[in-house]
């Protein structure tokens, strides 16, 4: 786990993956450790959500499909917490839920399978847009 304090000293972007999968977990895991994020991961959506309020990752990656707080009523528990609602949330599934993700507040979807240059190209697309969203915000004040 990638909770340790000096997790923000690395500066290096924070994902947490929410996922149920080991096989996806350590495929993920390793795409996104080569294009140089510090990962993090848990298996149920409740302890995902505690953790996302304590280390406050840069990117949520969920799959719908997560135990005890579904993926998507993850989404929307961070998006209306004003301590996480910046955290970009990536929605991950086999399950065709576009539409679903969006109106839950999830900022990108993917379909599974497993798609290196797909996954670390929208992680990329979503930290930059969460960047200048935090810039305007903070210009703005």
């Amino acid at each position: 786990m990638a909770s340790e304090p000096g997790l923000r000293e690395k500066g290096k972007a924070i994902i947490l993956v929410v996922d149920r999968d080991p096989h996806v977990r350590e495929l993920e895991s390793h795409f996104l450790d080569q294009a140089g994020y510090t990962v993090a991961f848990e298996q149920d959506g409740n302890v995902a959500l505690a953790q996302a309020r304590k280390i406050v990752p840069d990117i949520i990656i969920t799959e719908i499909l997560v135990p005890k707080l579904d993926g998507l009523a993850l989404c929307r528990e961070l998006k209306a917490d004003p301590r996480t609602c910046d955290i970009a949330v990536l929605v991950f599934s086999i399950l065709a839920a576009a539409g679903r993700a969006r109106e839950a507040g999830a900022d990108a979807f993917l379909m599974k399978p497993l798609a290196e240059h797909t996954l670390v190209g929208t992680v990329r697309q979503l930290l930059e847009a969460r960047s200048a969203r935090i810039r305007r915000t903070q210009h703005e004040r």
